[in-house]
């Protein structure tokens, strides 16, 4: 009997989490997620302490029972705020808490979905105060992405983005855009989206590629599966080739 792939989640805190059983309903797989708690705020302080090793060990703990395939780190900012090496290390980290099974993280995420898309130029909007956001930036920036053009709205916690509504991410989405970026990336994964993705794509004529989104691609593409489901975007669709980490 086809067993369906799992993959385990750890995401921070409580914001938009229900993308993920949406996006297990949609793919047939299975997405157990595990919260780990600290403060919701958009500070780099506050980051590094919600993506230390201790913390996410204890997210891979409460995934002990599951018979996972592969593990991520859900959040965004709080594996882009410690660099390309420190956010390399804390997937080797991760892997180790989970005893051995591929991991990874939504920065990992985007930079490999962008160059399986083969995807050099982008625009970036951000609900994130800015020194934080130009992080972000600066994390694609290493990986060979330009960034054409971004925004950032300056929001303080996850709470609050977990708050926005449909229209409030059109409207970021569309505000950052640029004639010049292949796609438009949404790094926050207290934002909902995923429901959202085929309007934007329509809106926008390209693809929008966002922190859940992503999280859940690279999750299955870590664990060896390719599953298809064009309602979640230009990743889900036929032909989306694997990029590397």
């Amino acid at each position: 009997m086809h067993r369906a792939p799992v993959v385990g989640i750890i995401y921070p805190d409580h914001a938009a989490e229900d993308d993920y059983p949406y996006a297990a309903d949609l793919l047939d797989v299975e997405l157990p997620v595990a919260h780990v708690y600290g403060t919701d705020l958009h500070a780099v302080p506050e980051l590094l302490a919600l993506g230390s090793p201790a913390t996410l060990a204890a997210g891979a703990a409460r995934l002990s029972g599951q018979r996972l395939d592969a593990i991520v780190w859900a959040c965004t900012s709080g594996s882009f705020v410690y660099g390309p090496d420190g956010a390399r290390t804390q997937v080797e980290r991760l892997s180790e808490s989970a005893g051995g099974v591929p991991a990874s993280s939504t920065s990992f995420a985007f930079t490999a979905a962008l160059h399986a898309l083969g995807v050099g130029r982008v625009a970036v909007a951000a609900s994130y105060p800015r020194d934080v956001a130009a992080l972000f930036v600066s994390f694609l920036t290493t990986a060979g992405i330009d960034v054409v053009s971004f925004s950032d709205e300056g929001i303080a916690t996850a709470a609050e983005v977990g708050s926005l509504t449909a229209e409030d991410v059109h409207r970021m989405v569309r505000a950052a855009d640029s004639p010049e970026a292949q796609a438009v990336v949404v790094p926050d994964t207290a934002m909902h989206t995923l429901r959202l993705l085929p309007q934007l794509r329509t809106r926008l004529g390209k693809p929008v590629l966002t922190a859940n989104q992503v999280t859940v691609w690279e999750g299955l593409r870590v664990a060896g599966y390719t599953v298809i489901r064009p309602e979640l975007g230009r990743l889900f669709e036929e032909g989306v080739g694997h990029g590397s980490r």
